[in-house]
């Protein structure tokens, strides 16, 4: 599993987790190359280790990239990184339609038309681009906070499919179709099945089929004629039935051919709830996508193909609260293996026969006369005599013969009892009155109430006769509120219709009142919600805050204080922390110190540290090099430091002189001239650059002190070169008697 943080195509940063489903995991990410939050559906490993089905899936994945609809969810992108192969989406905040029914209950019919219309509406789009699901399920389809519903997850059903063998039937199994259990051809039907599935969920609350395995389920989507919708809620409008009945007919053909057909129905039945929609009389776990093996197919196969009568044509009224509808057929049959061999031969339409006794929903049961047969009616007189089976048209004219001779001879009876050729109803001998019998006579099984409401269990124990009874009600998680959890007399024990019953009533799950959780630790919110106080299950979600500190609760829905039933799923929202935004970082060398700061302050970047140093390339006074190279994405706030130019580096000299200063060829003139001052000066000078520097400055006596040595020095200089000058001044006349003198003088510069 990533972890929030890393970063994928150096490019999307994983923020969270939002789901998990059988072939992947899908993370909340963040694209920092178009400052956007993206969905990215990250492959199992199991599935990113198959060469063979990554390749397939990329195919799949990118012919759905081109589906562009309101109801579909957008592919942006299908990408591969360090073994990581994932598909780039557009992120939807909500959650599935699943989650949505679990939460809200079985919906209203508006509802239920407009999610129906909005989840056909992104099929129809689909198909025209030659794109087919393959898995459409609840799970599969996203409710955003908006109200509006998009299809997620193309191209993965089909991508799995063909990575296996061709006996493989790829989709959930509680939604997938006949074609797609045995293995066979599916096509845009194949969706229409699915689509009806999940209608017939939205408006019940529940799946038509369950099982103990897969295999099981999958059978009864082959053979089994599902219950009507309104045999659980007659609230359900007979129009809106009859489309789910049409779109999850076992003949594709016999369903709706395309989705806009489908459409068009209901939005006819949202216009007009009570149109007459003709169609053909009929036929959860949060369940991942199945993949059935060649062991599933061959078990399925080998099912039993004689349709139990008890089982299709004839419901025996379930267990309360049983988990699984119906069992599955026993191995040994012709029937089945021939329906399974052949992917066209379904059986005959006009064999159909509805399904009438009670059945129960999630264990609760609905009164048999509450279903009106009348929605089928017109259907019957309106279908084409080429539809007729001849089976069919021979068994009615046998059944009015039949009839004919039954009222021949209840005439016949009739009339001989008013002739006196018979006695019957005439006491030839005297009761005897016998009290024991009387009492026995009294005596009547108890009926079985469970599973019902409490006010079709009061109509069905006085239809039955009881006098005695009352309703306790009593908190249960299991039993939705209203409906009998059990009696005190079991099913069919004998009892006279006035002793004492107590019919035991579920009040529906204990109340609890949502604590306040905000502020705390992810953490602890999470224990004390999960505690045995409150047992809720909890769902998480993230999103930036700048007054919650990171990891602790924002909010949580329902809020705070609400009153809801012990054990139901809440959602905290946990806090990421600020929002920090990023941006890039700009070039700021080459300008000015001032000009620096204004760029950086402009991108809500802060300047740093500023030192300087001399530079033989950059102007003096200009940004040499920046701390943070440009472009690079950093968070608002952060500071950049500079470096600044001072400008070539000054090298000093060090200017010397040596040497020495004799009398000129040894002129007697000259030393007498010395000899006869009091006293001379000798000054040496050095020119350097625009400047002289004397180097050396003594008083003498006499020519004797010549030949004369001389040195000295001047530092900081700013030339590397210079000549050498003396000057030999007459302390008497203050005359320049240099003429009288030479020198071996020269200089030197040495740096610093």
């Amino acid at each position: 599993m990533l972890k929030p943080g890393m970063i994928l195509d150096e490019r999307y940063e994983i923020v969270d987790v939002v789901g998990s489903g059988g072939m992947s995991i899908v993370y909340k990410a963040k694209d920092h190359r178009l400052k956007r939050y993206v969905a990215l559906k990250v492959l199992k490993t199991e599935f990113s280790s198959d060469a063979n089905f990554v390749s397939k899936f990329r195919v799949e994945a990118q012919s759905s990239a081109g589906l562009t609809h309101p109801n579909i969810v957008s592919v942006f992108d299908v990408c591969e990184d360090e073994g990581f192969h994932f598909i780039v989406m557009e992120l939807v905040e909500g959650i599935t339609l699943k989650e949505y029914i679990s939460l809200n209950g079985r919906l209203n019919m508006d509802q239920a038309i407009d999610f129906s219309i909005q989840i056909a509406s992104g099929l129809e789009a689909a198909h025209e681009n030659h794109v087919i699901h393959r898995d459409i399920k609840p799970q599969n389809i996203i409710v955003s906070k908006n109200g509006n519903l998009k299809v997620t997850d193309f191209g993965i059903a089909k991508a799995a499919t063909s990575n296996t063998m061709s006996t493989t039937g790829m989709g959930s199994v509680h939604y997938i179709s006949p074609e797609q259990a045995r293995g066979g051809y599916s096509d845009e039907r194949s969706d229409i099945y699915s689509l009806g599935i999940t209608m017939y969920e939205m408006v019940t609350g529940r799946v038509p089929f369950e099982g103990d395995t897969n295999v099981s389920i999958a059978l009864m989507h082959i053979q089994n004629d599902i219950i009507p919708p309104r045999q659980f809620y007659p609230d359900i409008y007979s129009s809106f039935e009859k489309i789910i009945l049409k779109a999850t007919q076992k003949k594709p053909e016999r369903r709706y051919l395309t989705a806009s057909a489908l459409i068009a129905d209901l939005k006819r039945v949202k216009a007009n709830p009570n149109i007459d929609i003709i169609v053909a009389p009929q036929g959860v776990t949060n369940a991942p996508t199945q993949q059935f093996t060649a062991a599933d197919m061959q078990a399925i196969k080998n099912g039993s193909a004689v349709k139990n009568n008890s089982s299709l044509n004839t419901f025996e009224s379930p267990k309360p609260y049983e988990e699984k509808q119906s069992s599955v057929p026993q191995p040994g049959s012709e029937r089945l293996n021939q329906l399974l061999s052949d992917e066209d031969d379904y059986e005959d339409e006009d064999d159909y026969v509805t399904p009438q006794a009670p059945v129960r929903r999630t264990g609760i049961k609905k009164v048999e006369d509450d279903y009106d047969e009348d929605d089928y009616d017109d259907y019957d007189s309106k279908r084409s005599s080429d539809d007729v089976d001849p089976k069919l048209e021979k068994a009615i004219m046998a059944a009015g013969v039949a009839v004919a001779v039954i009222i021949a001879v209840i005439v016949f009876i009739v009339f001989g009892n008013i002739m006196g050729w018979f006695k019957f109803g005439k006491k030839t001998t005297e009761t005897t009155e016998d009290p024991s019998a009387t009492e026995e006579q009294q005596m009547v099984p108890m009926i079985d109430v469970t599973g019902y409401s409490q006010e079709a269990a009061d109509r069905l124990l006085k239809e039955a006769g009881f006098t005695n009874y009352t309703f306790e009600i009593e908190t249960n998680e299991e039993v939705e509120a209203n409906y009998v959890i059990r009696q005190s007399v079991d099913k069919g024990e004998m009892i006279t219709t006035d002793q004492e019953l107590i019919i035991y009533v579920s009040g529906g799950a204990e109340k609890v009142v949502i604590p306040s959780v905000v502020n705390l630790t992810n953490d602890e919110a999470t224990a004390l919600l999960e505690s045995e106080e409150y047992g809720f299950k909890v769902k998480h979600s993230f999103e930036a805050n700048d007054e919650i500190e990171k990891d602790r609760v924002i909010s949580i829905e329902p809020a705070e204080n609400t009153e809801v039933a012990k054990g139901s799923t809440v959602n905290i929202v946990i806090s990421n922390g600020p929002d920090v935004k990023t941006v890039a970082v700009p070039k700021v060398t080459g300008i000015s110190e001032s000009a620096a700061k204004s760029s950086l302050e402009a991108l809500k970047l802060a300047l740093g540290n500023v030192s300087h140093e001399n530079s033989d390339t950059v102007e003096k006074g200009l940004v040499i090099r920046q701390s943070i190279a440009e472009g690079t994405e950093v968070n608002e706030g952060t500071s950049v430091d500079i470096v600044i130019s001072d400008g070539k580096k000054e090298v000093k000299y060090t200017g010397s002189v040596s040497g020495s200063i004799s009398i000129s060829g040894n002129s007697q003139e000259a030393i007498d001239y010395i000899n006869a001052a009091s006293s001379v000066t000798v000054e040496v000078y050095l020119n350097a650059g625009n400047a002289t520097y004397t180097l050396y400055q003594n008083t003498l006596t006499g020519a004797t002190s010549f030949p004369l040595s001389v040195s000295g020095s001047e530092q900081n200089l700013s030339v590397s070169e210079g000549t050498v000058s003396f000057r030999v001044i007459d302390n008497d006349t203050q005359a320049d008697i240099t003429s009288y003198f030479t020198s071996s003088l020269s200089s030197s510069f040495s740096p610093q």
